[in-house]
């Protein structure tokens, strides 16, 4: 099974056994706060405003210390990490800044101002109280000592967008000290700032689980004095924005960031890819207006405001959610479904598998962010199948962020979009990722060109002037009942453009008295400055060179039309043959004269050259004889356009078959291990079927046969081939 067909296939399974998890409903807060930004940013990408919803009930729920208790995971602190990756345009600024400052901000005040210092004082004078036991000391003393270490770590920072790995583990000795408070790392654009923020990331992979840090080893000195390390959990929560093309540059910082969620951050995160949606391109200004201060808004954010607010409680200081038995079960089942799934998953693909085998352990902590948001001691199944299903849809995310479009993606895009010949100075300014070393731009152009030809995207080279220029065009696959032409009366004038089915073509060469050409023309001028770009089917000329049975048997494999010409006899074969292409193709004068003489080299007949050209007509023939083959194959044509890759391929594959005949190399080409003996016989035949003696077919087939790389022993030859020929010739004298 293919990569892509294997992912699709699992995907599948997920939303249909998703139904025993998930809830039918997200939590009340997070879709009443997401209705809330969608409305007020115009943009109905809900499912990245949950994230973002989520991330805050993270924030509050951690910094009033909520964790779960369960008889078999013990206690888990409730917090979380997102990655929010958004193009400009979704609303991410003002929908964080409307959370922060309309949502969050009694909560923040509240804590800081009132709860912080209440809750820290209590818990010092509790380490106090145990210092002293253990030391036999002075109560106050201790305290004293304490109280001094607090101010000493400076004032508590809510939330930060940078900072080391020294001041983290001070600020979590402030906590420790508080027995309150989380610590909120918030980055905006880490396309720009991972490298800055590497040793912090680092620290926060080993605080996600349980809130714990190893502590750094100090020399102890009279000017640094090592402290008693406090034994304690403190939450972290995470949230990390970015936008996609500062991110995915194709270069260290994209390498970086794939490097972060290999090491740990695709099972730990929960990961939101927000997209444009307009609300509605219909409406007014003034109905925008309108909705913008629709004081309803104002009253969803002003309630939950209210609400969070009360959260600051030092009563509800460490909230302890009990887990019953029924949920845990429930959990188990959905950790078991989402390890099977992470197993159907190829086995290179590690970060995938992580992030799906992972995905029920922060489904776990944002059902206990909901439970303390509700005020409840105790985790609900409903709790736990509302986190599912916005797990399930941050693991969407996941795949859009995983299946990104990589750098000989975007390269082939560009060239083939930009709609003009480029050069590398050009894709140099254009695309930031192309900025690399000259092996490294070749490797991805090679990959470019690559991928492209399976997307139906060919990309062209050709050097001017010594410099080189690139070019290329998204191709469209030809439709068998659109077939693209044009006809006339007149010998140049009054083309008609036209499409009609292949399979009705027919009517088309037995209409009497009129000129048809594969290409249209500007103003239905038939010249070849006229011939506008596009075709989806060539026209071969055959003028008594070879046998027309001959080419059918030989071209049997193929989807064509042939019919006989007005000059055609049974002595001297004269006919036509039309074959549909796989791809419509755009192409100029020079460009289509190459890719004519091309399939030319490759026919085992010969063409008239007069043929090459864009602007050539033909002529109706109502006496014609046709047939239609029904082959399984559409001539596949990307080998033979010009200044691509697989043309040069083919042109290399076929340098050694350059001095054979058309015929000859029309075999030769069909050679390969075990073979040869049958393509020499189906040669011999085909010179038989054109009317050759013995005599004469025995020499070309000896001269073939010595041109070969691996040519048949002589004898063996005769035993075989010749032999076949003799017998055949007897039967049918």
């Amino acid at each position: 099974m293919a990569i892509a067909q294997h992912f699709q296939f699992a995907l599948k399974r997920t939303n249909i056994s998703m139904n025993e998890f998930c809830s039918d409903t997200h939590h009340p807060l997070i879709e009443e706060v997401t209705e809330v930004l969608s409305h007020r940013t115009q943009n109905k990408d809900k499912p990245f405003f949950r994230i973002l919803a989520a991330y805050y009930l993270f924030t509050v729920a951690a910094t009033m210390g909520a964790k779960l208790v369960s008889k078999e995971r013990g206690e888990v602190p409730v917090n979380g990490y997102a990655v929010a990756l958004s193009p400009s345009g979704t609303g991410k600024g003002f929908s964080t800044n409307l959370l922060e400052t309309h949502v969050c901000q009694g909560f923040r005040k509240s804590f800081i101002d009132h709860t912080m210092p209440i809750l820290s004082e209590q818990n010092m004078w509790t380490l106090a109280r145990r210092r002293a036991a253990m030391k036999n000391s002075s109560e106050d003393e201790e305290f004293l000592g304490l109280e001094k270490e607090y101010r000493e770590t400076g004032a508590f920072t809510f939330d930060f967008d940078s900072g080391t790995v020294p001041a983290l583990k001070q600020i979590r000795q402030k906590i420790l000290l508080s027995g309150t408070g989380a610590i909120n790392f918030q980055v905006d654009e880490i396309g720009l700032n991972l490298s800055s923020i590497a040793d912090m990331l680092h620290a926060y992979l080993e605080l996600y689980d349980q809130g714990l840090i190893k502590e750094k080893l100090i020399k102890n000195t009279n000017d640094n004095k090592r402290n008693t390390p406090l034994v304690g959990k403190t939450p972290t929560n995470m949230l990390l924005f970015g936008t996609p093309t500062r991110l995915f540059d194709g270069g260290s910082t994209e390498d970086h960031f794939y490097s972060l969620l290999d090491t740990g951050y695709a099972r730990r995160s929960f990961f939101a890819y927000g997209t444009p949606i307009p609300a509605s391109e219909d409406e007014s200004p003034a109905q925008i207006y309108d909705n913008l201060v629709d004081q309803t808004d104002i009253n969803r954010l002003n309630k939950w405001s209210s609400l969070f607010t009360d959260l600051a409680d030092p009563a509800k200081n460490n909230w302890r959610i009990n887990v019953p038995r029924k949920v845990s079960e429930l959990l188990i089942a959905y950790q078991s479904h989402c390890k099977k799934l992470a197993k159907t998953m190829p086995e290179f693909e590690v970060i995938r598998h992580a992030e799906m085998s992972h995905r029920y352990f922060k489904a776990y902590k944002l059902a206990g962010a909901f439970a303390f948001i509700d005020e409840d001691d105790e985790l609900t199944e409903k709790h736990l199948r509302q986190a599912i299903k916005l797990t399930e849809e941050s693991g969407e995310a996941f795949q859009k962020i995983f299946r990104r479009e990589k750098s000989y993606m975007k390269l082939a895009r560009y060239i083939a979009g930009v709609g003009a010949e480029v050069t590398h100075a050009d894709l140099f300014e254009a695309l930031p990722f192309y900025k690399q070393s000259n092996v490294a731009r070749q490797e991805l152009l090679t990959m470019a060109a690559a991928w492209g030809y399976r997307q139906h995207i060919i990309l062209k080279k050709a050097y001017i002037d010594g410099i080189e220029f690139f070019s290329g065009e998204t191709l469209q696959e030809t439709d068998l009942d659109e077939m693209t032409f044009s006809y006339s009366q007149d010998f140049a004038k009054d083309y008609t453009p036209e499409t009609q089915p292949f399979d009705q073509l027919h009517k088309l060469i037995t209409a009497p008295g009129h000129h048809w050409a594969n290409h249209r023309f500007l103003n239905n001028h038939r010249t070849e400055a006229n011939a506008l770009l596009g075709f989806n089917m060539i026209v071969l000329d055959v003028d008594g060179s070879f046998p027309m049975n001959q080419a059918q048997d030989l071209l049997k494999d193929y989807v064509w039309l042939m019919h006989t010409t007005k000059r055609h006899t049974d002595d001297v074969n004269r006919y036509r043959i039309i074959l549909p292409m796989n791809y419509e193709l755009k192409l100029d004068k020079a460009e289509y004269r190459q890719f004519m003489d091309n399939i030319s080299n490759w026919l085992p007949f010969k063409l008239d050259e007069g043929t090459f050209q864009r602007s050539k007509k033909w002529l109706t023939n109502n006496k014609a004889k046709y047939s239609y083959s029904k082959g399984t194959e559409i001539l596949d044509i990307l080998r033979f356009v010009p200044k691509t890759s697989k043309n040069e391929q083919f042109a290399e594959a076929n340098k050694s078959l350059a001095s054979l005949s058309n015929l000859e190399r029309w075999f030769a080409s069909r050679i390969s291990d075990g073979n040869r003996n049958n393509q020499l016989i189906k040669y011999a035949f085909a010179l038989m079927d054109s009317g050759m003696k013995y005599t004469e077919i025995q020499t070309h087939v000896l001269d073939f046969n010595a041109k070969l790389q691996e040519p048949l022993p002589e004898d063996e030859l005769r035993r075989t081939v010749l032999r076949s020929v003799a017998r055949k010739i007897n039967q049918n004298p």
